[in-house]
């Protein structure tokens, strides 16, 4: 409904409705306030939950026993690697590449054109792998290369590529070899009935491979991979490493992986504890304080993460390196927990892993108190704030109506003033011009 502004009273009556209408929004404008704040709250939750989940995975894999062992394999041969799986340790072997892994070949003497046929009488070859049972390979049209594409088709699992190699112009010949390596890959491939395909075929023998580790020990293997020489130890030979090729292979205790996570968890802590301090600081200036100020929940997950640094049992980290400073931030003596691990790098692991009194272990405990989410004190923390906000928004939606109605109301009110000033104003002329018509005495 629209008001006729000072038509008659003079007043701006549009101004006077704005200025009472922000009055009347005031409540409003403080449910804003707090959803903004709450919103700013909830973001600096979670970017805190991230953290202390990241903080989680870190101390955890610092509990499993294999983080205590860690292996660096080297070998100093180009053609030679080795790589550790669970269960190795320690070891030196100086290795000798005798043999490489070899796929069984064939090679066909007659050449001619890709259209021709190729394989006699019928439109199917024979695959024999001499284990007593050979399979048929049907070609489709028994051309050379309906037999090329026959032998490649997945489908067929022949085991086998096939090429066509072109010797000269509209002439190719055939070649086979297995897809896998190792002596036992040798096949034939012969016409239908038996006889030679393509005037016959010159073999290169598949071979397997073979290292010898001296003190006359030997070890082959199918492939150029030799997996599990010892325990959780296996080597690689590269394609087309020469006979001949010496290399040694050294896996030893790594101290410096170790140690550089060690230094990796240590400074994830100090990074949290230092950004729950910044965010929860009260500006006596600006007396306002940050996004965590006065929260219980940031403030005992800090408290938490502070004592993980003491065990019960009363020892002390600093046998390993690790000390608190004045400032309550923890230091890693690098050079002292690198000692500590070389001297017994059974028992420093203990240190963090064991299940009880382990710092990774209590580390580990407490982030994941907070950061579990189903009900860590974050995920719980976050999900209240997120429930309080709906609510909050839901009061503004309910103030928008209200204060739709109230403007409603104040127009209303303010044009029925005007129209009762105008009709006053209307009488009052008339009644002047009635009064000036009367007849005067002398």
């Amino acid at each position: 409904m629209a008001s006729i502004s000072g038509l008659s009273s003079g007043l701006d009556t549009a101004t006077i409705i704005n200025q009472l209408m922000q009055l009347e929004a005031a409540p409003q404008a403080r449910l804003k306030s707090r959803v903004t704040s709450e919103q700013s709250a909830v973001s600096t939750l979670q970017s805190l939950n991230t953290r202390v989940a990241a903080l989680q995975t870190k101390a955890a894999s610092l509990t499993s026993p294999t983080a205590w062992a860690p292996l660096k394999a080297t070998s100093s041969g180009a053609g030679v690697s080795v790589t550790t799986a669970t269960g190795a340790g320690p070891a030196t072997l100086s290795v000798t590449v005798t043999k490489v892994a070899r796929t069984h070949q064939l090679g066909f003497a007659t050449a001619g054109p890709m259209d021709a046929v190729v394989t006699g009488a019928s439109t199917k070859v024979r695959l024999d792998r001499f284990d007593g049972s050979p399979v048929e390979i049907e070609t489709g049209d028994g051309t050379l290369t309906g037999l090329v594409a026959a032998i490649n088709d997945p489908a067929k699992e022949t085991g086998l590529r096939a090429s066509a190699v072109k010797v000269a112009d509209g002439s190719y010949k055939l070649m086979v070899e297995s897809v896998a390596t190792g002596a036992a890959q040798d096949f034939e491939l012969t016409a239908l009935d038996g006889t030679a395909l393509l005037g016959g075929a010159t073999a290169v023998a598949g071979s397997d491979a073979s290292l010898d580790l001296g003190a006359g020990v030997t070890v082959t293997s199918t492939s150029n991979t030799f997996k599990d020489v010892l325990p959780g130890i296996s080597i690689t030979v590269a394609d087309g490493t020469a006979p001949g090729t010496t290399s040694k292979v050294t896996v030893a205790r790594d101290s410096a992986q170790a140690t550089s996570s060690v230094k990796d968890l240590v400074a994830s802590l100090n990074a949290m504890l230092s950004s729950i301090d910044s965010q929860s600081k009260y500006d006596p200036t600006t007396k306002s304080g940050g996004p965590l100020t006065g929260n219980a929940v940031a403030r005992e997950l800090r408290a938490a993460l502070v004592d993980s640094v003491y065990p019960d049992d009363g020892t002390s980290l600093a046998s390993i390196g690790i000390q608190v400073s004045r400032t309550g931030q923890l230091v890693v003596d690098e050079a002292a927990l690198a000692r500590a691990y070389a001297a017994d790098p059974v028992g420093t692991g203990p240190t963090f892993a064991e299940a009880v009194s382990g710092f990774a272990t209590r580390l580990a405990a407490v982030a994941k108190k907070a950061s579990d989410p189903i009900d860590g004190s974050l995920t719980t923390a976050i999900t209240g704030r997120r429930d309080g906000i709906s609510r909050l928004q839901g009061s503004i939606t309910n103030w928008d109506t209200r204060l739709e109605l109230r403007r409603v109301s104040l127009e209303k009110q303010f044009t029925s003033l005007e129209t009762a000033l105008n009709q006053m104003s209307s009488q009052s002329s008339w009644l002047a011009g009635q009064l000036g018509s009367l007849p005067t005495s002398s």
